[in-house]
């Protein structure tokens, strides 16, 4: 099935129409406010019924989603968020089912149905909420912490490598790879657009401050002063082009990417022209993630896009399955089915 995008329905509800009567209990200044509520803008754009969306998470700050959706949804167990939404979405596949997770929820207890959902491909909206840090068990290190850590489960720095959650998605073979922030809610509402016309597991990791316990993680992407050095916004079909006055880029060396000045005789026709289908260049993309921190020459964290593919979901050729044993067996037989192909008999 093509990607298209469509203009948006009249919605039946409101933004407003999708605010609970819960208390809203993350801590004042958190990131999850601003992607709630670009959420609560985004869907009803979307022309789908409020009782056709689901939002299913699992445990941590992040997973208290669903208490402040107005639509049907689950609060289900740590890291299992992928098994409730695979199940829902093979029986129910009509309904838009958003799965919110967190970096240790889905990188660390979870990484195991992760990598498989998108593997499987269920048409199912992934919003991993990546704050590199255990929030709610009250600040230690998680799967995405940078080396060198400082926690109260780290006191000497973590030793550990910190995963990348776009190489780790890409190499899991999912069929949409994107990145936003919370503090760009422009930029989130139209990656949550995009991720919703793919046909497919659509897995976008949006960059959430936890001002209480990490606070700043990401502000060298979000502050005035560095932004737009410090980050690459991709857009399909335009070169990479970056910087105070948009005066830097990025072009391929053979398969190595290269920082050019384009004051000093290039020009945007030499740069890297985003492909979106391009999995080999999604890769190397996926790889601009040198720390900043640690100063001298290094590429800008890319936003946007990274891979889009399609390819047929997990839950169509499920129940396509289904309806043909059904055409050619009617009923069926389950006694014939719990015995297998292969039987003997013992004399």
């Amino acid at each position: 099935m093509s990607e298209v995008t469509t203009t948006p329905a009249q919605p039946s509800f409101t933004a407003k129409d999708l605010v609970t009567d819960q208390d809203v209990r993350w801590c004042p200044g958190c990131g999850d406010y601003s992607i709630l509520k670009q959420a609560q803008t985004v869907i009803p754009e979307l022309g789908i019924p409020r009782e056709n969306i689901v939002f299913i998470s699992g445990i941590g700050c992040s997973s208290r989603f669903p208490y402040y959706m107005e639509t049907y949804g689950m609060h289900s167990i740590h890291g299992r968020a992928a098994a409730f939404a695979s199940g829902l979405k093979a029986t129910r596949p009509e309904l838009s089912v958003w799965m919110i997770s967190g970096d240790g929820d889905s990188l660390s207890i979870g990484g195991n149905h992760f990598i498989h959902l998108l593997r499987r491909n269920f048409n199912i909206n992934l919003l991993l909420f990546n704050n590199e840090i255990y929030g709610l068990t009250k600040g230690q290190y998680s799967p995405t912490s940078e080396e060198g850590k400082v926690t109260k489960s780290t006191p000497f720095g973590s030793i550990d490598h910190p995963f990348n959650p776009a190489a780790l998605a890409l190499g899991a073979d999912g069929t949409f790879i994107a990145r936003s922030m919370d503090r760009d809610p422009v930029h989130l509402k139209d990656i949550l657009r995009r991720a919703n016309a793919h046909q497919g597991t659509s897995f976008v990791e949006i960059y959430q401050n936890c001002n209480v316990f990490n606070d700043g993680a990401f502000e060298i992407f979000t502050d005035k002063e560095t932004k737009k050095l410090e980050t690459l916004f991709v857009e399909n079909g335009k070169p990479l082009v970056f910087g105070a006055n948009n005066d830097k880029g990025v072009k391929l060396d053979g398969f190595k990417p290269v920082i050019v000045n384009l004051a000093e005789g290039h020009s945007a026709n030499d740069l890297w022209i985003h492909d979106e289908t391009d999995r080999v260049k999604a890769g190397i993309l996926s790889r601009f993630f040198d720390n900043p921190k640690k100063g001298g020459d290094h590429f800008p964290r890319p936003f946007g896009v990274f891979y889009t593919e399609q390819r047929a979901c997990y839950e169509d050729g499920l129940n396509a399955q289904i309806a043909a044993a059904l055409a050619q067996k009617g009923e069926g037989d389950l006694d014939k089915l719990l015995k297998g192909r292969d039987v003997w008999e013992i004399h």
